[in-house]
């Protein structure tokens, strides 16, 4: 019994990794880029892709934060919200997107990224009383 416990821990934590994969690929990042922003090592970051490691629940909510995603969605346990099908402008920007080199890539989507965290920040920041 103990031997499918252990199978079926094995199979979770590769369908875990290869999610985390996915998911770190269409953020643009890199393995040693990820392994920062959660406080592992590059090495780390590979064997939890791989499913040759176990992904504790520390590192589970570290994740979930640098890729702004529920745990329970990070682990399978819910699916994404579709927020409805992308506009023909959309696509277009994804496919120019799709066109440039990683580095530029990963140069655009992290200016995204700091534009939406300030866009939150601003709409979660209690208003500030305004100057006449």
């Amino acid at each position: 019994m103990s031997c499918a416990i252990k199978a079926e821990s094995r199979c979770y934590f590769r369908a875990l990794g290869a999610h985390v994969c996915r998911m770190r690929k269409a953020r643009g990042m890199t393995q040693a880029e990820l392994a920062r922003a959660i406080g592992v090592s590059q090495q780390a970051v590979f064997a939890y892709e791989l499913g040759d490691r176990r992904v504790s629940v520390l590192i589970l909510a570290r994740l979930a934060k640098v890729f702004a995603v529920p745990v329970e969605e990070l682990i399978g346990m819910s699916q994404p919200v579709r927020k409805g099908r992308l506009s023909p402008r959309a696509i277009r920007h994804a496919e120019r997107l799709q066109a440039l080199s990683r580095t530029q890539q990963r140069f655009v989507i992290r200016i995204i990224d700091v534009l939406e965290d300030r866009s939150t920040r601003d709409h979660t920041a209690p208003q500030e009383s305004r100057r006449s």
